[in-house]
C-alpha cells in the first residue's frame, strides 16, 4: 500500500494509506455524518474545494454506478475514510469507488482514525487540510506550510466555478403546469427532477444570469439552488434575486440559495464553526412545530433574529425554520412578497425525504 499523510492547518497529522489517486490535494476539512449515499456526496457541487471525512467507518461497499451521481463529475477536493470496502456487492455497480476516484484524479486517504479526526474538527472547527501521498510526501514541516498557504473558504466565490456554462431545459413530467427559472449556483441533478415531477419545465441558467435575463423567460417561479463558497462574495446572484423580488415573481431557495435570499433581503451571513453536513439534522418548522430530519451541506448561515419579523426593503421577513441542535437559521419566509427558502436539501438524494413537500409548497405558491 502507498503511504499517505493528512495534515491539518493547526499542525495535527494522521498517517494512513492512499485511497483513490496518488498525489496531493488541499481544501477545507469537514465531516459528513451520512451512513450511505457517498456517491451523491462526492458529486454534489456544494462540496467543491472541501475534503470530506466520512464518519461512517465502512465506505465503498456498493461501488459506483452511472445513475446516482448528482452532477457530471466528482467535486470534493479529497476523500477520507477509515475502512474502504475490499469488494463491491451491489447489482447496480459498474465499478469500485476506489477506481472511480482514481479515474477522476481525486486524492484520498484511508486507514486513519476518522473518529479522532471528527472529534478534533468538532472541537477546533473546520480548517484547511492537505492530503499527501507518493512523490508529494515530504518533510512534515514543509507539508504543513503548504496547507497554511492554501486558500481559505472565507472569501471564496465558488458558485461561478461549478455552475453550468450553457442554459439547458429539463422538461416537465406529464402535463406542464409551470415554467421555472433555476439559477444554478451548484445545482444537483435531483432538484430539477423533483420540480419536473410536479409539472415544472425547468430552465437551468448559469450563475452569471442577470435579473433581467431571469425575468425575460417569463417563468412562473424562480429557484435558487444549493452551491459552494462564501455567500458574502457572490454579488451577481444577489442582484438577480432582488430583481425577482421587485418583480413579484414567486421565489424558492435552498441551502446556498437561502443565504443568497438572505443577502438580497439585507440580512448578513457568517462562517459557522464546523457547519452542518450529513443527513440527520433535526429542523423544526416554527409555524407548525413539525420536525423533519434533513440533509445538509453548509458552512455558512444567515444572521436573523429567531423571534418576530424583520423589516426589509421587500417587506417583513421571519425565520421559518430552525435547527434544533444549535438554533441556526434554517429557513426564511417573506410575509409581503411570495418568497421563501430553507437552508437544507429537500431533494435529499440519497435521503431522508421528510422535506420533499417543499417542492409542492413552491408549486402551490406559483399557482396562487
Amino acid at each position: 500500500m502507498t503511504p499517505a499523510l493528512l495534515v491539518l492547518e493547526d499542525g495535527r497529522a494522521f498517517r494512513g494509506q492512499s485511497y483513490g489517486a496518488v498525489g496531493s490535494t488541499f481544501g477545507e476539512a469537514v465531516f459528513n455524518t451520512g451512513m450511505t449515499g457517498y456517491q451523491e456526496t462526492l458529486t454534489d457541487p456544494s462540496y467543491h474545494r472541501q475534503v470530506v471525512v466520512m464518519t461512517a467507518p465502512h465506505i465503498g461497499n456498493t461501488g459506483a454506478n452511472a445513475e446516482d451521481p448528482e452532477s457530471g463529475r466528482i467535486w470534493v477536493s479529497g476523500f477520507v475514510v477509515r475502512d474502504p470496502s475490499r469488494t463491491t456487492s451491489s447489482w447496480r455497480s459498474t465499478g469500485s469507488l476506489d477506481d472511480e476516484l482514481v479515474a477522476q484524479g481525486v486524492v484520498g486517504i484511508s486507514g486513519i482514525d476518522t473518529r479522532a479526526l471528527t472529534r478534533h474538527l468538532r472541537e477546533r472547527g473546520a480548517m484547511k487540510v492537505g492530503i499527501f501521498s507518493g512523490d508529494a510526501l515530504g518533510d512534515l514541516e514543509d507539508l504543513h506550510a503548504q496547507v497554511a498557504a492554501s486558500p481559505p473558504m472565507e472569501g471564496a466565490d465558488l458558485a461561478h466555478e461549478v455552475t453550468t456554462r450553457e442554459a439547458y431545459v429539463v422538461p416537465a413530467v406529464g402535463e406542464k403546469r409551470f415554467t421555472v427559472a433555476a439559477l444554478d449556483l451548484g445545482i444537483k441533478a435531483s432538484t430539477p427532477r423533483n420540480l419536473a415531477l410536479r409539472g415544472c419545465e425547468v430552465h437551468v441558467l448559469p450563475a452569471t444570469t442577470s435579473g433581467a435575463d431571469l425575468l425575460s423567460i417569463g417563468a412562473d417561479g424562480v429557484f435558487l439552488s444549493n452551491g459552494p463558497g462564501d455567500p458574502a462574495t457572490t454579488d451577481g446572484p444577489v442582484a438577480a434575486t432582488r430583481a425577482v423580488l421587485e418583480a413579484g415573481v414567486p421565489l424558492f431557495g435552498i441551502c446556498f440559495g437561502n443565504q443568497i435570499l438572505g443577502r438580497a433581503l439585507g440580512l448578513g451571513t457568517y462562517k459557522m464553526r464546523y457547519g452542518h453536513r450529513g443527513m440527520n439534522q433535526p429542523v423544526q418548522d416554527r409555524r407548525t412545530g413539525q420536525v423533519h430530519m434533513t440533509s445538509h451541506n453548509h458552512g455558512f448561515a444567515v444572521q436573523a433574529p429567531l423571534e418576530g419579523a424583520v423589516d426589509t426593503p421587500y417587506g417583513r421577513v421571519e425565520v421559518s425554520h430552525v435547527d434544533l441542535n444549535d438554533d441556526v437559521v434554517e429557513g426564511l419566509r417573506c410575509l409581503d412578497v411570495r418568497a421563501f427558502s430553507v437552508q437544507y436539501h429537500p431533494e435529499a438524494a440519497p435521503g431522508p425525504h421528510d422535506a420533499t413537500g417543499l417542492f409542492d409548497s413552491f408549486a402551490t405558491l406559483m399557482g396562487a
